[in-house]
């Protein structure tokens, strides 16, 4: 299963899940739906891509001139700037803010990484139909991920961050709001900082953690929230499909197989579970808000007590 997602009902928008990446032998690759236009699709990206060159090169050219007498025009105040100190005070700065946005990624990922799961799913034919991602949330192993990770799956295995492997079991599943809870049979396990998606800004930085194409465990893509309470529509087919509304959109890169992993803020807390990306667009991903799964993580915590 994969997803992909579109965002605020753009009918020529296509989103689908990035649930689960088909297990195939040897080196995993994307899946990429086998249609002819793929070639075209390419063809006229480069073909794009050489006129943004070309446009490149008659801008650069063209703005010779006028930017080297915008420098002249500026020098004065540059050389007044410099002698109050207040050009280096501004090079402090920005420096000062990529070193602190650095610092937070890091922490984030040290923070919440332990806790990020790998999730294959067996078919009844048997071997693994399809590899998605989870997070610990109770150290006495109950997961949270995407009810489209686990959908129709014979078996569940849930690898850790330290590379233990156990069999997992569904305890609570909304397929509506498409989530579910896995449990494992641990104890004094990692887990994840649980957060809020109600207090989110438009801007703000957040660091998506999970298994992309289900050979690259705890990856870390960063990003802000592009947008909020967006609806879409996704699934990986018309008939498999499901509206999704009230999500996080962000930029972070949001691969097949990181259906299921946490969304976090630079604090290190979880706000919300990556579910779904849009199939012809970049940098258009989405994320359940952590506050939508709370019910559901207490009712499997009672359940199965």
């Amino acid at each position: 299963m994969d997803p992909e997602q579109h965002p605020i009902d753009a009918p020529e928008q296509r989103v689908f899940h990035p649930a689960e990446v088909p297990f195939v032998t040897g080196p995993l690759t994307e899946p990429v739906p086998a249609t002819p236009s793929r070639p075209a699709r390419r063809r006229s990206w480069m073909s794009t891509a050489a006129l943004a060159l070309s446009l490149g090169i008659v801008a650069g050219g063209g703005a010779g001139a006028g930017a080297a007498a915008l420098l002249a025009a500026a020098a004065p105040a540059a050389s007044s700037a410099a002698a109050s100190g207040s050009t280096a005070a501004v090079t402090g700065v920005v420096a000062s803010t990529a070193t602190d946005q650095s610092d937070a990624v890091v922490a984030a990922a040290h923070s919440v990484g332990p806790a990020v799961v790998v999730i294959q799913t067996g078919s009844a034919a048997g071997g693994v139909s399809g590899i998605g991602s989870g997070f610990v949330y109770d150290p006495n192993g109950y997961i949270l991920t995407n009810y489209h990770v686990i959908s129709g799956a014979s078996a569940i295995s849930v690898t850790l961050a330290d590379g233990r492997t156990f069999d997992g079991t569904v305890v609570q599943a909304d397929a509506s709001a498409d989530l579910a809870i896995v449990k494992i049979d641990a104890t004094g396990l990692p887990v994840a900082a649980i957060g809020s998606g109600s207090d989110l800004k438009v801007g703000q930085l957040v660091v998506a953690i999970g298994d992309p194409l289900g050979q690259f465990a705890n990856t870390v893509t960063t990003g802000i929230v592009s947008g909020l309470d967006r609806q879409i529509t996704a699934g990986d087919s018309p008939r498999n499909a499901e509206q999704l509304r009230g999500l996080i959109q962000t930029d972070a890169a949001i691969n097949s197989g990181n259906s299921g992993g946490p969304l976090v803020n630079a604090a290190g807390q979880v706000v919300g579970i990556n579910t779904a990306t849009a199939s012809n667009a970049q940098g258009l991903g989405f994320a359940i808000p952590i506050d939508a799964a709370r019910s559901l993580m207490n009712a499997a915590m009672r359940t199965s007590a």
